[in-house]
């Protein structure tokens, strides 16, 4: 797809949980574009709605009202996912584990293996290709993850959060593989963070507040 094609269109988006008195408004009319290539953090504190717009555009939820529109070219494999924590299989191996997504649409086994070793050497953690997720540290795995979606070559990288649990360093080294898997294959990538410093290396930032994504002259 090439740079600037619009891979997801959210017009209006809303989404609240539960109904009447007890109803929570996670995300009020959010109006976002994502274009092939782009680099976005969407920044705010904790509870402020990062998490729910970003279930919205990887279709993870439907909005409550609006719309969240995907190129008709994107399709499942597409969309590549990072959440807080590494989500890895504690009975599979870091190769194992990178392998699977591709395992699950039907990619000859041999041939994922490949894809999974090669991902793995992008984010320099082959030497972890054997190991159990229980064997490596928490920052390795977070390096795992970010293999498994390089590994699936997305065109939409969403990353949840994913130095949040992290120390600096670490962090600093799980955004360097989230931003090598976006170079490699050409994707978009949108990182939610309350970091700044993870925010200053994307070359877009939009802040949420209170359920809001903010226009951005309104972030300042």
């Amino acid at each position: 797809m090439p740079p600037g094609d619009t891979l997801v269109a959210c017009r209006d988006a809303a989404l609240t949980f539960g109904r009447g008195p007890q109803a929570v408004v996670a995300v009020h009319g959010a109006d976002l574009d994502i274009h092939a290539g782009d680099r976005l953090a969407v920044v705010g504190p904790s509870g402020s709605g990062k998490s729910s717009l970003l279930h919205l555009l990887a279709g993870l939820e439907q909005p409550t009202s609006g719309t969240v529109t995907r190129a008709a070219s994107l399709g499942p494999y597409d969309i590549g996912l990072v959440f807080q924590g590494d989500s890895l299989i504690p009975a599979l191996s870091v190769a194992e584990n990178t392998a699977l997504p591709l395992i699950l649409a039907d990619r000859p086994e041999a041939e994922a293996r490949a894809a999974a070793l090669a991902a793995l050497a992008l984010v320099d953690a082959t030497d972890l290709a054997d190991r159990l997720p229980e064997e490596i540290s928490g920052g390795q795995a977070q390096r795992a993850a970010a293999a498994r979606v390089l590994a699936q070559a997305p065109r939409l990288i969403l990353a949840d959060e994913p130095t949040g649990r992290l120390d600096h360093a670490t962090g600093a080294r799980v955004l360097d593989a989230l931003l090598t898997a976006a170079d490699h294959t050409g994707a978009a990538l949108v990182v939610t963070s309350h970091d700044p410093a993870v925010a200053a290396r994307l070359t877009t930032r939009r802040t949420m507040r209170d359920g809001r994504l903010l226009a951005p002259e309104e972030a300042s």
